[in-house]
């Protein structure tokens, strides 16, 4: 390699090891998701679908927001956003959600994921203090489930806060 070469490929590394710098410095660290949220602190209220009972029908519903309205269909499986799922998806059910196992006054030290991935398996969610997040909304959510059916029958209890 003749010496313009060698000054090149020298002058090359100095400046990729610059910007790999830059890039790695201290920097602000990124906002956690939950500190511009808005909390709903009101009073619980119950939800309950009854099972085998139509997941189509508003009533069998809690719509939540505008855009998140949880049911459970009747051949068993999970909750989905029937907004916008016409049945669950295992791995990213309820659409547009996001869940913690948790007390909402931690919300800003938990980690947030899909229901099944927070909880497990569904059928043991009855008793666990969940942080439930609105993702389009930015809402969090105190949710504590206290029945879910069997049999593939669909049904499911919880109480959650409210606005």
């Amino acid at each position: 390699m003749n010496s313009f070469n060698k000054a090149g490929l020298k002058a090359m590394m100095v400046l990729a090891t610059l910007w790999l710098v830059s890039c790695t410095s201290e920097k602000e660290p990124i906002p956690d998701a939950t500190v511009d949220a808005t909390i709903w602190t009101g009073p619980n209220m119950t939800f309950t679908k009854a099972a085998g009972s139509d997941p189509t029908d508003a009533a069998n519903q809690d719509r939540i927001s505008d855009l998140v309205w949880l049911t459970r269909g009747n051949t068993g499986g999970q909750i989905f956003n029937a907004n916008s799922e016409p049945t669950f998806d295992k791995n990213a059910s309820p659409a547009g959600t996001e869940w913690a196992v948790g007390d909402i006054s931690d919300a800003a030290t938990l980690v947030f994921s899909p229901f099944r991935a927070a909880v497990g398996s569904p059928k043991d969610v009855v008793g666990k203090n969940l942080v439930l997040k609105l993702v389009n909304e930015n809402i969090l959510i105190s949710v504590r489930f206290t029945q879910w059916s069997t049999g593939r029958a669909g049904g499911f209890a919880y109480e959650r806060s409210t606005q």
